[in-house]
């Protein structure tokens, strides 16, 4: 009867959202005005705002380029990664529904647009495109109200693994820890840490889950929750100072360099 008392608490234990041990530090803020995101390269810092993104000197904050596009084709682009030699931004037609995703490839310095991937419909909105062990890796947000496409809700969001043609090779579902936190929304941001552990933003509360893929079956693992002044959203890490994190406030729309307290 004990044993069977303690493996019911166990059980319960688990599907309680972890609480936010360790907390990321704000070192420095830039002047963005960005309203979904931001990205980081080693000379640059990026806002992302829907069909709006603007390139600033990393060290100065002074502008130096910037995009403005067709509100009607570009409705949504949430999140940017500088990849390679591009910038690299997922984007959707959020709110609307279907839910149609597709990449959309910038020129890093002029901010020109390249070209587009078109990701289609049926698994909800992209919200975060990454680079990792040579594939590529995207998050699709699902909702409970706005922007959602029933039946789907928050706990279809789902983290897909494409090959080089764009090519659907696996997916992992989110656990309850994760999805009890985010719910009715879903994840904003995240992407490849130093560490090779995947790193989640929501989209309204100032935390950071740390994730892995499983050892067997279809849900991430959820290893811990991180404080972070940014209140979820797309975030990007700064591949030049590593454990370094960029992600916006959306009380000033300021973009934040944030220290990250990463295991080695």
């Amino acid at each position: 009867m004990i044993l069977l008392l303690f493996a019911a608490l166990a059980l319960q234990t688990a599907d309680v959202p972890a609480p936010a041990a360790r907390k990321a530090e704000t070192l420095r803020r830039y002047d963005g005005n960005a309203s979904q995101g931001a990205a980081v390269g080693p000379n640059d810092v990026y806002a992302v705002s829907n069909f709006r993104l603007v390139r600033y000197d990393k060290k100065t904050g002074e502008k130096r380029a910037e995009w403005t596009g067709d509100k009607v084709r570009f409705p949504h682009i949430n999140s940017c990664a500088l990849i390679a030699k591009d910038l690299v931004c997922a984007s959707s037609n959020f709110p609307g529904t279907p839910q149609v995703s597709t990449v959309e490839v910038f020129d890093p310095m002029s901010l020109a647009h390249k070209r587009s991937v078109s990701l289609g419909l049926g698994t909800g909105s992209v919200t975060w495109i990454d680079r990792h062990d040579g594939f590529w890796w995207a998050m699709f947000a699902n909702y409970d109200g706005k922007g959602g496409e029933p039946p789907r809700d928050h706990r279809h969001t789902t983290l897909v693994k494409f090959d080089d043609q764009w090519r659907r090779l696996e997916a992992w579902a989110l656990p309850p820890t994760v999805l009890d936190r985010i719910a009715p929304m879903s994840i904003s941001g995240g992407g490849w840490g130093p560490d090779g552990k995947l790193y989640l933003s929501g989209h309204d509360l100032p935390e950071l889950y740390v994730m892995r893929l499983p050892m067997g079956g279809g849900v991430l693992d959820h290893l811990d929750t991180i404080a972070m002044e940014a209140e979820g959203q797309a975030i990007d890490w700064d591949e030049s100072q590593p454990g370094m994190l960029y992600g916006i406030t959306r009380r000033t729309r300021e973009i934040l360099a944030m220290r990250i307290p990463v295991p080695r």
